[in-house]
C-alpha cells in the first residue's frame, strides 16, 4: 500500500499543506509503550526511521490532539511492524494513541509517482461523470482505515452527498486535465427514490375509483 496524499482532514491540527498518510496505530503491544502499525506506505523502514516525526489525526478530546509524535524505535515482530515513540513509555500511554492516523510532510514540489495516485486537492472539484452525463461533483475525499471514499455532491442538490468507494471497479478513470472522474457505480447509488415514487403516484392518479357500494363500509384498502 502506498503513501496516501491529502491536504486536510476533520479533527486534524495540520495546517493547509501537502501531507501523506503513512500509517495507523492499531493496537498496544506489550507493556513498554510499543504500538502495532497498519502501514499505508511502501517504505516503512524509511518512513519510521528513528527521529521521524508525524502529525497526528486524533479526536479533539485526545490528550495527543495538536501534538507531534516522534519515532524512538521501529522493528518487525512476527512480521508485524511495531514502533516505540517518544513520550510513550507504558501500555496505558500506548492505548491513548490507538486508532491515531499518522501524517508526514511532503515536499511541495513533489507529486505522486504512481499512475493511480492523486492529492486530495487534485480531486476536489472534479465533475463526476456516469454514462456520459455529469451526475455530481467531488467535494471531499475521506480516508478511512479500510478504503478511501469520494464525497460527491449530486447535480442539483444543495446539501446532499453520496460516498463513492474510491476503487478501480467503481472509479475506473480519473482525468485531472479534463476535470472529471468517470464512475461505474452499482445500481441505486445515484438514483433518487423520490423520482420513482412520483412516477408511481402519477400512475395511480390515472386509475378511476369505482363507486362505493353498500358492502364497502369498513373497507380500509391501502392506496
Amino acid at each position: 500500500m502506498t503513501d496516501v496524499p491529502a491536504e486536510g482532514r476533520a479533527h486534524s491540527p495540520r495546517p493547509a499543506r501537502t501531507q501523506l498518510r503513512v500509517g495507523r496505530l492499531v493496537k498496544a503491544h506489550g507493556l513498554k509503550g510499543a504500538l502495532k502499525i497498519e502501514l499505508y506506505t511502501d517504505d516503512p523502514d524509511g518512513r519510521f526511521a528513528p527521529g521521524s516525526t508525524f502529525t497526528l489525526q486524533v479526536p479533539e478530546s485526545s490528550p495527543w490532539h495538536g501534538k507531534p509524535l516522534t519515532v524512538r524505535e521501529f522493528r518487525w515482530m512476527n512480521s508485524h511492524p511495531v514502533a516505540f515513540f517518544e513520550g510513550v513509555d507504558d501500555r496505558s500511554g500506548a492505548e491513548e494513541l490507538v486508532r491515531a492516523i499518522l501524517w508526514i510532510d511532503e515536499d511541495a514540489e513533489s507529486a505522486p509517482v504512481e499512475d493511480d495516485a492523486w492529492y486530495d486537492h487534485q480531486l476536489v472539484g472534479l465533475d463526476v461523470v456516469r454514462d456520459g452525463s455529469v451526475v455530481g461533483r467531488v467535494i471531499r475525499v475521506d480516508h478511512l482505515p479500510s478504503q478511501d471514499l469520494l464525497a460527491v455532491r449530486p447535480a442539483g442538490a444543495a446539501d446532499d452527498e453520496i460516498l463513492v468507494p474510491f476503487v478501480k471497479a467503481i472509479v475506473p478513470e480519473v482525468d485531472i486535465s479534463a476535470g472529471r472522474v468517470i464512475v461505474t457505480p452499482p445500481a441505486g447509488l445515484f438514483e433518487e427514490l423520490e423520482s420513482d415514487e412520483s412516477e408511481t403516484a402519477a400512475g395511480r392518479a390515472d386509475v378511476v375509483e369505482p363507486a362505493a357500494t353498500e358492502s364497502s363500509e369498513g373497507d380500509d384498502t391501502d392506496r
